[in-house]
């Protein structure tokens, strides 16, 4: 609800040119909440992942940086959402050689974009990261992603009501409590979750199951943690 009313704040009044960054672990819903913001707007949504910009041909990148802000400014009032910024906007130098050009080329033209917004470009930039703390600090200052807003994983409270989301069109058994679920998966994301859930109705079915019992919940749970 903070990401959700933080960016709201943007969409209010006049839509401006605005940038917000959100991190948090993943699966945390990053991408989803700014989604839902979009949805509930009315605007377009353009979605894109940084990594899809590093190419191995230098400029091709920031070509397509440009096309999409071109793109968006054309649609405004219009949300652009860059996931994983940080496959482009780690930090520069540190070990970085000349096979990172096209990564800065691209990071440079991101910066340029959001630099030459004006107060009623109507376009929102978005982005989201796992690893804030790599940034590098000319994405973090004043005017660019300086707005940081954080998703962390959820709480026993959090983990009842996402559990309660995917156990619909799912039979299970009438010993189940899935506060108690959630007590036991401290930890697990929202992600998480929904493949716990996944992954004992499928062990349910292949055991000839009519219902999701606790053996398959526990041993979901212990495929979700080892990553399986």
């Amino acid at each position: 609800e903070a990401v959700k009313a933080a960016l709201a704040l943007q969409m209010s009044g006049r839509l401006g040119g605005h940038v917000s960054l959100i991190q948090g672990p993943p699966g945390t819903g990053k991408t989803l909440m700014a989604k839902a913001l979009a949805g509930e707007s009315g605007v377009p949504f353009i979605q894109s992942s940084a990594s899809e910009f590093i190419e191995l041909f230098v400029g091709v990148g920031a070509s397509r940086v440009r096309d999409i802000f071109k793109q968006a400014k054309e649609k405004a009032p219009c949300i652009i959402f860059i996931d994983e910024i940080d496959a482009i906007g780690r930090q520069r130098g540190a070990g970085m050689g000349g096979g990172n050009d096209e990564r800065e080329q691209t990071l440079n033209q991101i910066l340029t974009e959001m630099d030459g917004f004006e107060g009623n470009t109507g376009v929102i930039v978005v982005a989201a990261t796992n690893r804030s703390d790599i940034l590098d600090n000319a994405l973090l200052r004043p005017g660019r992603f300086d707005r940081r807003v954080t998703v962390g994983l959820p709480d026993v409270k959090g983990r009842e009501q996402i559990l309660n989301v995917h156990i619909k069109n799912k039979k299970i058994g009438e010993d189940i409590k899935l506060k108690d679920v959630a007590k036991r998966t401290a930890g697990f994301s929202g992600a998480d979750l929904e493949n716990l859930m996944n992954e004992s109705a499928i062990l349910t079915a292949r055991r000839n199951k009519k219902a999701i019992t606790e053996d398959e919940i526990n041993d979901a749970a212990d495929r979700v943690i080892a990553g399986l």
